[in-house]
């Protein structure tokens, strides 16, 4: 049996919930985009979340990876792919025994590499439950 094409992907819609999120252990920013196959031929795509803290007081990286999916899909065929990120994925080891998550600006970017794909931001406030208001 041969691989499998890649899909040929247009990413649709990116959307980030809520816009404005706390820093508490409850709070999570769910990331959904839709990915469709505009080929003539099934194919797969492995759609990857990287994420960047635009703000933070220490040097991070420019993008982390912090979720990936596989998609099949048909010819035509759109599928809504989900993305959940908690104070794990926002936060760092600040002094090694710390573990921190600083408020500021957070960039999503969502596609089919790390140098291809859509954008978007979020907000974590220093408040807890921010986005439950």
């Amino acid at each position: 049996m041969g691989v499998r094409p890649r899909a040929v992907v247009h990413d649709v819609r990116l959307k980030v919930t809520p816009a404005k999120v706390g820093a508490g252990v409850e709070d999570k920013v769910t990331v959904t985009v839709d990915v469709t196959n505009e080929g003539k031929r099934p194919g797969d795509e492995v759609v990857q979340l990287y994420l960047r803290d635009a703000v933070s007081s220490v040097t991070r990286p420019v993008k982390e990876l912090k979720g990936f999916s596989r998609v099949g899909l048909k010819p035509g065929e759109t599928k809504t792919v989900s993305f959940t990120l908690g104070r794990d994925a926002l936060g760092f080891w600040k002094t090694g025994r710390d573990f921190v998550v600083e408020p500021g600006r957070f960039d999503v970017t969502v596609g089919g590499s790390s140098t291809a794909g859509l954008t978007a931001s979020f907000e974590v406030t220093d408040k807890r439950d921010r986005g439950k208001e």
